[in-house]
């Protein structure tokens, strides 16, 4: 059964027990494309993740998009039109 929990909770959970991150904003830009392509009407189809993590030590930065591409992937595909990432590590 599908989750009622908004969208952003549930990515910021996934990402959370992914990626155990330090720092962790999860943004809805969804009213910045309204009536655009994608645009559901559903109000969570564009989204910014905003992530700090020490699993991102060392790796690129398509390595980084592809572990948060991971996390949330069944949401890409079924409810996620649009996303956005910026990946660091700490310090950086």
């Amino acid at each position: 059964m599908p989750s009622t929990a908004p969208l952003g909770d549930i990515m910021a959970a996934r990402l959370t027990d992914a990626l155990a991150p330090s720092q962790l904003e999860v943004i809805n830009d969804s009213h910045r494309h309204a009536g655009h392509v994608g645009d559901d009407g559903s109000g969570e189809s564009h989204w910014t993740v905003v992530v700090e993590s020490d699993r991102f030590v060392g790796l690129s930065r398509v390595a980084r998009q592809r572990l948060v591409n991971q996390a949330l992937a069944d949401l890409l595909a079924t409810r996620i039109h649009a996303l956005a990432i910026k990946a660091r590590a700490p310090g950086e």
